[in-house]
């Protein structure tokens, strides 16, 4: 389940501006505040179904603009890379005695705390 709330997150981040304001509203509330599809129903006036249903559609449609447009694959991907980059600088011998070697970790370091 933590890795479809982590996915959901993720794709929202990328995507959720293309989401009616409701969608927004219920996504943010359940997956990034872990609130129940009760408390959101009871927040919104609303069917605890009519939350389920709207979240369903929701996370299907983030999942086509990820299936389209591939933003949220790419930019795992680059992390990725970074991570790896990072490493083999860390397993450099000369990362203390050299500035440029240095700097360049304490570049991708800032770029993956972003």
């Amino acid at each position: 389940m933590l890795e479809k709330v982590d996915l959901m997150n993720l794709l929202f981040d990328f995507y959720g501006q293309l989401l009616t304001d409701r969608q927004r509203d219920y996504m943010e509330l359940y997956y990034a505040h872990n609130l129940s599809l009760g408390e959101i129903a009871e927040e919104f006036k609303v069917s605890r179904q009519a939350v389920y249903d709207t979240l369903k559609r929701s996370g299907q449609l983030l999942a086509q603009y990820e299936e389209k447009l591939g933003l949220a694959a790419r930019f795992k991907a680059e992390r990725n890379k970074l991570s790896c980059a990072a490493a083999l600088l860390d397993e450099s011998g000369s990362v203390q005695s050299d500035g440029r070697i240095r700097r360049a970790r304490e570049i991708i370091d800032e770029i993956l705390e972003l």
